[in-house]
C-alpha cells in the first residue's frame, strides 16, 4: 500500500505532535482507498483520551500489555469521536483510512501496544518528537500475521 497526502497534511500533523509535547497527540485520517493506494483528504486532530478508564478498559482487552498511566507514552481516542468522525466522512463520500500519533522521545516504529490494538485496514502514522520538535514521519500497516510493515508515503501537491 501507499499512502498518498499533501504537503499540508503533514504540516497539520507536525505542529499538532508538538503542541501537545511531551503528550501523545492522536488524530483521524479521512480519505479515500483506491486499490493500492490510500489517499489522505482530511487530517482531523483529536483529544488524546488517555485516561484512567481508557487504562482500565484497554487492560481488559489485553491484560498482558504493559500500559503507562499518563499522556506522555499513550493515547486513546474517545469511541465518540471516532463515530462523529465516521458519520461526518460517510456523509462526504469518505471513510476513516488511518490514525495518526506522536511518540514523544521516542523513534517513529510502532509500539508492542500500538501491534496489540491496532486494525489491519488503517494506515498509522507515527511521528517522532524530540524535545518538542517533530522529526521522523513514517507510517505502518499491518499485514497478514499482524504484523507491522513499513506503507510508503507519496507526497502529493
Amino acid at each position: 500500500m501507499i499512502l498518498k497526502l499533501a504537503s499540508h497534511h503533514l504540516e497539520t500533523i507536525c505542529i499538532h505532535a508538538e503542541r501537545t509535547y511531551p503528550e501523545e497527540c492522536c488524530g483521524l485520517l479521512l480519505g479515500h482507498v483506491n486499490g493500492e493506494e490510500k489517499i489522505l483528504v482530511e487530517v482531523r486532530a483529536t483529544e488524546n483520551a488517555w485516561n484512567a478508564e481508557a487504562v482500565d478498559d484497554f487492560r481488559q482487552m489485553e491484560p498482558t500489555a504493559k500500559l503507562g498511566e499518563t499522556k506522555q507514552g499513550n493515547y486513546a481516542i474517545a469511541p465518540a469521536d471516532i463515530l462523529k468522525a465516521q458519520r461526518e466522512a460517510r456523509d462526504r463520500h469518505l471513510h476513516i483510512i488511518g490514525i495518526y500519533h506522536s511518540h514523544p522521545d521516542h523513534r517513529a516504529i510502532p509500539s508492542q501496544f500500538d501491534t496489540r490494538i491496532a486494525w489491519q485496514q488503517y494506515s498509522y502514522i507515527i511521528v517522532s518528537v524530540s524535545q518538542g520538535q517533530a522529526g521522523d514521519v513514517k507510517s505502518w500497516c499491518l499485514d497478514d500475521t499482524h504484523q507491522f510493515q513499513p506503507e510508503e508515503i507519496q507526497m502529493v501537491d
